[in-house]
């Protein structure tokens, strides 16, 4: 798909040169609401192919545009821990609008961030007033200036089918190349200002698969994930584990791919010693801030019930 966009730094006819690009709009809208913005809105909403899902032998493209809720109903057959994801996000009404673009490149929801008088290195500032302040929804993993997790959990889920991401200049980028590693606290992505995301690309679906999706909350429903949980598996015919993916959101600077849990399940049934083995091996490099310690006994607990939820 080929896009043809002004550049953020383009001048507009008033002079000024605040450009911003509009999917859904569901992050943007409140974070304008909120700081009283008043930039030049590009919509990409009527872009040919923004919405795209094109299956091929090579695996399954997802125009950026595409919503979270027909991510959630259109790859439940063929990518379940991707689509149980998005089901589980925010409420109806938002996974309709919202897309897996705007997912993956939303702004951090840090209450700092989103306060119009504060300033953090995410609204030009130089430092993090939650390190200090509060922090109740902070990082489990401390691993970079900022203490607030990201906010994708589509990322997190397509972590671990290692899908790649094109953009307006650049193609077959993995997640870690468009999210960072968060070393530069004043990003919550590594695009360009003239850069958009055009489309998510998934390897072909693997028969057999099996997904799970968790996240731990504060009350019933449509809340931020103190801490959330993904796994995919496949196993053979005797019931072992030939391969898997499990990540975690919610605890870090971005979502995480858990390599030594994945390494645990590799080749295991999924008996109950695995499971806990897998679950406790979660946490390994948790460094908590004063206030998010007990995020540290969630992840445990929630990569345990994706694990409990994967292989009933």
């Amino acid at each position: 798909m080929s896009i043809t966009i002004l550049t953020a730094y383009d001048e507009r006819p008033d002079g000024t040169g605040d450009l911003v690009y509009r999917a859904g709009g569901t992050d943007l809208q409140e974070r304008l609401r909120t700081t009283g913005a008043t930039p030049h809105i590009l919509d990409l909403t009527g872009v040919p192919g923004f919405a795209r899902v094109e299956r091929t032998d090579a695996g399954t493209t997802l125009g950026a545009g595409t919503t979270v809720a027909a991510v959630a109903r259109d790859l439940v057959g063929d990518y379940p821990a991707l689509a149980l994801t998005a089901a589980g996000l925010a409420t109806p009404q938002v996974r309709a609008t919202a897309t897996i673009g705007g997912n993956l490149l939303q702004r951090t929801r840090c209450w700092y961030y989103r306060h119009p008088h504060t300033s953090c290195f995410k609204s030009g500032g130089d430092r993090c007033p939650a390190r200090d302040g509060r922090h109740l929804y902070g990082v489990a993993f401390d691993t970079a200036p900022c203490v607030h997790p990201h906010p994708s959990s589509l990322a997190m889920a397509l972590l671990t089918y290692a899908a790649t991401i094109d953009t307006t200049h650049r193609r077959s980028l993995a997640v870690g190349d468009v999210l960072g590693d968060g070393s530069d606290p004043s990003r919550d992505h590594l695009l360009a200002a003239d850069e958009v995301l055009t489309g998510v690309t998934l390897p072909p679906p693997v028969p057999g698969e099996r997904g799970s999706y968790y996240r731990s909350i504060s009350r019933f429903e449509a809340e931020w994930p103190l801490v959330e949980a993904v796994c995919r598996v496949v196993r053979d015919d005797a019931g072992a584990v030939t391969s898997c993916g499990v990540a975690v959101g919610g605890v870090a600077p971005v979502p995480l791919r858990l390599r030594a849990v994945e390494d645990l399940l590799l080749g295991s049934r999924l008996d109950d010693d695995t499971v806990s083995a897998a679950a406790h091996a979660a946490t390994e490099g948790a460094d908590p801030l004063p206030e998010t310690g007990y995020k540290v006994h969630l992840v445990e607990a929630t990569v345990r019930e994706v694990l409990e939820r994967v292989r009933s």
